[in-house]
């Protein structure tokens, strides 16, 4: 029976997982997600090949949550994978904190460390915690680690990880800890197969979807990037502001009332292109749209781009590529467009055929200046690599 690998990535109202053979190196065999968890759960899993081998929809008010999710996913894999045996689960986990600088095997101390980060990702930490729960629950025995989003960044110059704050906030953990690590590793390693030369020196990636932020790196390694404490800072995003005044938030209690709560629901869930534009947050009906309040928030999301690519470069002392990656980054030939024609004054010139047909280098290959490179992220393959090596 051959040995396979389950790859879980909970969200509030979701559980998208991946299954991969392990008899070698990782390899997908089946991908898929279960959504609307607590109110219209529906299940739909794909092959390698993009054919739909299993759906499934729950009516609402049964209470299936991530537990129910996780037991009916085996039960679903038992026959599903015919004759394949899971042996082992990793998880995407997005805050390790000042402590987790790497991926590890979970056990009842990791995982009390990992309840201890909840306050610095309340809305993400508990549902990761969620989903390793009820694989212990229904698996007992089934190994499984923990990847986390921040570890790719903890090995940034300590400048680049403060805030100018009393020393006893930062004591506390108040820190810059970035997101978005498994992206930025996965493309880190693809890109050096690209472009060795350019991958060995100054790289800005940027990883544009619903959520979105850039990583300055040197030689594959993280130097800086624009979230920080949150993921809710940096460019503005789909519904998330991006960076505010902090002084906007002292504003908003005194003269509007508001409280923790809805301070959190503002800047996490009504901002960004959903604010801007008042229509979505989908780049894509943006896009579509005649509106001019769609098309104000496309110039202001390419304007912060562009505005942090050079504020990243100069963390570089210069810039050798750019690479775009994320479903907006690998997709959007506009936006791409948009951020290039921007940067010529770091010399990057625009190949708008290549562009045009999503790369892999978007670029003109003249051998001087900025280069600029599509390529798409895979944080799962990343995750189950990490779970393979950590487990050995």
């Amino acid at each position: 029976m051959a040995n396979a690998q389950v790859v879980l990535n909970a969200g509030s109202s979701s559980l998208k997982f991946s299954v991969f053979l392990i008899e070698d190196a990782p390899t997908l065999l089946i991908s898929g997600q279960i959504e609307g968890l607590e109110t219209h759960p529906h299940f739909k899993a794909k092959d390698v090949n993009g054919a739909v081998i299993g759906e499934r929809s729950w009516s609402s008010g049964t209470g299936f949550g991530h537990r129910a999710a996780i037991e009916f996913l085996f039960e679903w894999g038992r026959g599903a994978l015919g004759g394949l045996h899971v042996v082992e689960a990793g998880h995407r986990v997005v805050h390790g904190g000042t402590r987790f600088t790497g991926p590890v095997r979970i056990d009842a101390a990791v995982l009390a460390a990992l309840d201890e980060l909840v306050p610095l990702a309340p809305l993400h930490q508990p549902h990761s915690l969620a989903a390793i729960r009820a694989v212990a629950e229904h698996v007992p025995d089934l190994p499984q680690v923990a990847c986390f989003d921040t570890a790719f960044h903890r090995g940034q110059p300590a400048v680049a990880q403060l805030f100018a704050l009393p020393r006893w906030l930062t004591a506390e953990g108040i820190r810059r800890y970035g997101f978005h690590g498994l992206s930025y590793e996965y493309v880190s390693s693809a890109f050096r197969q690209l472009d060795p030369a350019a991958a060995a020196g100054r790289t800005v990636v940027a990883h544009l979807g619903n959520g979105a932020s850039l990583c300055a790196m040197h030689n594959g390694r993280s130097v800086a990037t624009t979230m920080s404490f949150t993921p809710a800072d940096g460019l503005p995003m789909g519904t998330r502001a991006g960076t505010l005044d902090p002084g906007l938030m002292t504003y908003l209690m005194k003269q509007h009332g508001m409280n923790a709560d809805a301070l959190e629901n503002l800047i996490y869930h009504q901002s960004g292109l959903l604010g801007v534009s008042g229509i979505s947050s989908d780049m894509r009906e943006l896009q579509a749209s005649d509106q001019a309040h769609a098309n104000e928030a496309i110039e202001l999301f390419a304007y912060r781009i562009s505005r942090e690519l050079g504020s990243l470069a100069a963390a570089l002392g210069g810039l050798d590529a750019l690479v775009f990656t994320g479903g907006i980054g690998e997709n959007d030939v506009n936006i791409r467009e948009r951020v290039c024609r921007s940067a010529t004054w770091l010399g990057l010139t625009l190949d708008p055929a290549a562009n045009a047909s999503h790369g892999p280098r978007i670029s003109r290959p003249d051998g001087n200046g900025v280069s600029a490179w599509v390529v798409p992220t895979n944080e799962e393959l990343m995750i189950a690599q990490h779970t393979r090596r950590t487990l050995g």
